[in-house]
């Protein structure tokens, strides 16, 4: 009789604690800040494109006009990650002949980070920050894996505009630390 006591404990006591669960079911936490700020960026994904201007020009681009940029962002892995993928308009994409950056933004902890897949063969880490009015998220630089040889993405701005048009301020360090900015004005195409 002992044994049966016991056995009815056993499989009532969970049954109970599993009941009072459901009445009262865990609060789901506030998201953070980074997460708030990567569900702003994903609200990016589609398919953009616009003019580009570069100061200084590159040496060798001086006098040749900078042609129209095509970018898609692309919410992947279950909406952990936002892929982010630019090349010159109007070109197949063979990575192989044009320059095709891919750049992955994610949450890490506590703060939103971007990895650059640069096609200078290297992958800068940078971290989010969120201006006051929440318009602007600027990436600050961290560290960098592969070769610095021919220099580093350095920097990114993201300038929410519309749900239709936003701007991308993108700063490169060539190898004695001299910057070159890139800022890409953005229709939303798809």
């Amino acid at each position: 009789m002992k044994s049966l006591w016991r056995l009815l404990l056993l499989v009532v006591l969970p049954a109970a604690a599993f009941c009072q669960q459901m009445e009262h079911p865990m609060e789901k936490a506030a998201p953070s800040e980074a997460q708030q700020t990567f569900t702003q960026i994903k609200a990016l994904a589609g398919e953009w494109e616009g003019a580009v201007a570069v100061e200084p020009p590159m040496p060798g681009m001086k006098d040749q006009p900078i042609k129209p940029l095509h970018l898609t962002m692309r919410v992947t892995s279950r909406g952990h990650t936002l892929v982010h993928e630019f090349q010159e308009a109007g070109t197949v994409l063979d990575a192989t002949k044009y320059d095709h950056p891919v750049t992955m933004f994610y949450v890490d902890d506590n703060a939103l980070s971007l990895v650059h897949y640069c096609d200078a063969g290297n992958r800068p880490h940078m971290v989010a920050r969120k201006s006051a009015d929440g318009k602007t998220i600027d990436f600050d630089f961290v560290d960098l894996s592969g070769s610095n040889q021919h220099g580093h993405m350095a920097h990114a701005t993201f300038t929410m505009v519309d749900a239709d048009h936003h701007v991308e301020e993108w700063t490169y360090m060539l190898p004695g630390d001299k910057p070159v900015h890139a800022r890409m004005t953005l229709t939303r195409t798809k």
